[in-house]
């Protein structure tokens, strides 16, 4: 029974030892049960700057541990190291490891990075999320439309100043109110004038003597002719309204007062004229202008200014009629040019028959557009993201790649570019989202790659190469 009993508490003793020692070994080694070992650690920031062990980055936040289930996608990139750039996408590379003005480590580029630079990758469901849109290329007619704001006008040529050869009274007043509408005829007021008075008399003596010598010798008869037209003619210079010549001539007495008629249709724009007043020869009773055709003033910008001619239809909005589009034509492009605001006045003439274009009112106008018969490649100005140093295009390769263009434009009309070097007919542009893009992906960090390719490490290709501008 000892035997056993001895066998018995070794086998104990031995299990507890066993046990003891497997439990240090786990609290020791907690990765020996079931904790997987990260493969390395990943910049939380930027998953390119890896390490070997646990680390942190500039802003103290700790490297996050990549597994070996993890996307490989996450991995570092292999095979050799070209060069490093710059962090922020900055268009700076080095050729060995160095930081940032902000002491952030440059990243490193490789052979295998290099083999698809030039393009970005954005996922099927970034795209929509984005709301991306793009349009395939092609040649159109281009058609370049100037701008300007500007405000009606009394046409100058129209405006009439009343006014008498000679002294009078303003006896009866018939238009006593300025911005009266009056129509070509109709009697502005009644004068008395005592010279006129003298020159009727004048005129019915002289045509009372030509009459009695109607038997006479022909030399008395024309010398009292020529008296009677010398006293009519008279009355004409006088502005004498002809309706009023022939009262005179059928009842041969003279009219104490006579009518002022409007010369034209318009409206009144000022009324010195006073019922009772005194008037002398060449004072101003009345001034009417006709609106029937009026001027907008545009102010054009200087750089547009060789876009305008004579004779260039135009089509005005005005701001009190916001759903009427009003017609005219340039009349004449001022010869000086205002350096307060580096614009050109252009009068455009405009029709005004409804009387709707009341002076003083404000309009945007829009000049006929020229247009090239030419054919020439365009892009939608809103594919284009300019830079300020160069103007670039994304071009969709396939679903979700896209490339970056660096472009060399013409001139500008209504919404497109005409395309010089960069792009060809039937490229699919992005005309949505492409700063959204630029923004989700690196763009700068594309345009480097997609100049860097076939260059040595640690040299960059001059942007000049690809018609930067």
């Amino acid at each position: 029974m000892s035997r056993y009993l001895l066998a018995s508490l070794v086998l104990i003793l031995g299990l507890s030892l066993g046990f003891w020692a497997g439990r240090q070994e786990v609290l020791q080694n907690p990765t020996a049960v079931g904790e997987k070992k990260p493969l390395y650690y990943r910049h939380p920031m930027n998953p390119q700057v890896t390490s070997t062990t646990p680390a942190k980055d500039e802003m103290n936040m700790d490297y996050v541990p990549v597994y070996a289930e993890q996307p490989t996608a996450a991995a570092p990139e292999s095979g050799k190291i070209l060069y490093y750039r710059h962090p922020m996408g900055a268009a700076d590379t080095s050729p060995v490891p160095k930081k940032d003005e902000m002491g952030m480590d440059y990243l490193p580029v490789y052979e295998s990075e290099l083999a698809n630079s030039g393009q970005i990758r954005i996922s099927p469901e970034k795209i929509q999320k984005l709301g991306v849109s793009t349009e395939i290329l092609a040649k159109r007619t281009l058609t370049h439309s100037i701008r300007a704001l500007g405000s009606i006008q009394i046409d100058e040529r129209r405006v009439h100043a009343v006014t008498t050869k000679f002294e009078g009274w303003i006896s009866r007043l018939y238009v006593n109110a300025t911005g009266q509408a009056v129509k070509r005829g109709q009697p502005l007021l009644e004068v008395y004038s005592p010279e006129l008075m003298t020159a009727q008399q004048e005129y019915l003596i002289a045509r009372q003597g030509q009459q009695a010598l109607q038997q006479g010798s022909a030399q008395a008869r024309g010398t009292a002719k020529q008296l009677t037209d010398n006293a009519l003619q008279r009355l004409h210079y006088w502005d004498i309204a002809p309706a009023q010549l022939q009262l005179l001539q059928s009842e041969e007495k003279p009219v104490d007062t006579l009518p002022l008629l409007a010369p034209v249709n318009g409206v009144v724009l000022e009324k010195p004229a006073q019922e009772g007043m005194r008037f002398m020869p060449g004072e101003l009773l009345f001034r009417i202008a006709d609106l029937s055709t009026v001027w907008l003033l545009a102010e054009v910008f200087e750089q547009d200014i060789g876009g305008v001619h004579l004779g260039q239809v135009v089509q005005v909005r005005i701001n009190a009629y916001p759903d009427r589009l009003f017609s005219g034509k340039v009349g004449f492009i001022y010869p000086t040019l205002a350096t307060e605001t580096r614009t050109v006045k252009v009068r455009v003439e405009l029709p005004n028959g409804e009387g709707l274009l009341k002076p003083g009112l404000y309009g945007s106008v829009t000049l006929a557009a020229l247009e090239d018969r030419d054919e020439r490649l365009a892009v939608p100005d809103s594919a284009v993201i300019d830079s300020g140093t160069r103007r670039v295009v994304l071009v969709q390769r396939s679903e979700g790649r896209f490339e970056p263009r660096i472009v060399k434009l013409g001139r500008q009309a209504d919404g497109y570019w005409e395309v010089l070097a960069g792009l060809d007919a039937g490229d699919e542009v992005v005309t949505r989202a492409n700063f959204l893009i630029d923004a989700e992906s690196n763009l700068k960090s594309a345009l480097d790659g997609f100049n860097n390719q076939g260059a040595k490490a640690g040299q960059a290709t001059p942007e000049t190469q690809h018609g930067d501008h």
